[in-house]
């Protein structure tokens, strides 16, 4: 597997679609209400890696070419995944959003509830005013997943531990659900079949999957200059994750019963943190943990394969070897 170097990399078979993007946003939030213009413009300047409406596109010329409803489909999940974000720094009190002020540290809370609402509400009714009810029925699906993703880690957080079961069908709500709907968006909006819709959107679920495994695994193994994070941040907020719960598996259950107080008892300080690191390199938690994201990294290329050949299908292989190599 090579991986590919960048998303930029990636996207370059739809970076003119991409371009279009920004513009054709730009056109639909445009609003009377002076503040809500304000924080919106804000918002659209920080433009992030725009990795939802890559997969929107990819998929949609993967499936037989990129039409004007992909450029609906995708400002739907661009809209969807944005207005998860500010809700998401109100919940967790950030004060940084890709490294500039969060919409809830500028104009707090109140404001930040109200816009991520606006942005959640504009994406569903560019649906409707499209008459794209198919997008509104499998993006309005992911909100529900979402949703209850994070509530039902909410729930599992305040318990004493958590397994592998319940932490997949955390991911898959709360990840990968969006990630899933991007392709069959995609797919959607290019009318393809519906083997081809179920291929792409069970290839988003493996990635999804995927994605969020890596990210847990580079929490016990990048430098905090590469990922933007102190190394074992997730022990710090007392979460178990996959390379935690491969290593309590692997080890006698009285030292996995006490790596799970040392997460769970008190909030962890930098022995703490030290000790569950070592545990889990001990017991090969991130080896288990890379292999299983490779798995479904596999399954997710295969369900490409009956694809023609194309740019498209080639960008869409790189980005699910990229999920699974990424350091960032």
């Amino acid at each position: 597997m090579t991986p590919p170097t960048s998303l930029k990399q990636i996207s370059r078979p739809v970076s003119d679609e991409l371009d279009q993007l920004d513009v054709y946003m730009r056109g639909q939030m445009t609003t009377q209400t002076a503040l809500l213009d304000t924080v919106v413009r804000y918002i659209l300047r920080q433009r992030g890696k725009r990795a939802r409406p890559t997969l929107v596109f990819l998929s949609a010329g993967l499936c037989g070419g990129i039409t004007d409803r992909a450029y609906i489909g995708a400002t739907m999940v661009e809209l969807l995944h944005t207005a998860t974000l500010v809700h998401d720094d109100i919940v967790d009190q950030s004060e940084e959003r890709r490294g500039v002020a969060s919409i809830n540290a500028v104009w707090k809370n109140k404001v930040a509830v109200l816009v991520g609402d606006y942005l959640l509400s504009k994406g569903l009714l560019i649906a409707v005013h499209n008459n794209e009810f198919d997008f509104l029925k499998v993006t309005s699906e992911a909100v529900r997943r979402m949703s209850e993703g994070e509530l039902l880690q909410i729930q599992k957080s305040r318990q004493k531990s958590i397994d592998e079961e319940t932490y997949f069908r955390i991911i898959s709500d709360k990840t990968a659900s969006l990630i899933s709907t991007c392709c069959e968006v995609g797919a959607i909006s290019a009318s393809a079949s519906d083997e081809q819709r179920s291929a792409l959107r069970e290839y988003g679920e493996l990635i999804g999957l995927a994605f969020q495994i890596r990210d847990d695994v580079l929490d016990y193994t990048s430098r905090s200059s590469i990922l933007g994070k102190p190394v074992g941040n997730d022990i710090r907020e007392q979460k178990i994750t996959l390379p935690l719960i491969y290593a309590c598996q692997a080890a006698p259950p009285a030292d996995a019963k006490a790596m799970i107080k040392r997460v769970k008892g008190r909030k962890p300080g930098t022995k703490d943190v030290l000790d569950v690191m070592r545990f889990v390199e001990r017991y090969r938690g991130v080896e288990e943990s890379t292999q299983k994201a490779r798995e479904l990294h596999e399954k997710a290329v295969r369900l490409l394969a009956p694809f023609p050949e194309s740019t498209y299908k080639s960008s869409l292989v790189d980005f699910a070897n990229f999920v699974v190599t990424r350091t960032t």
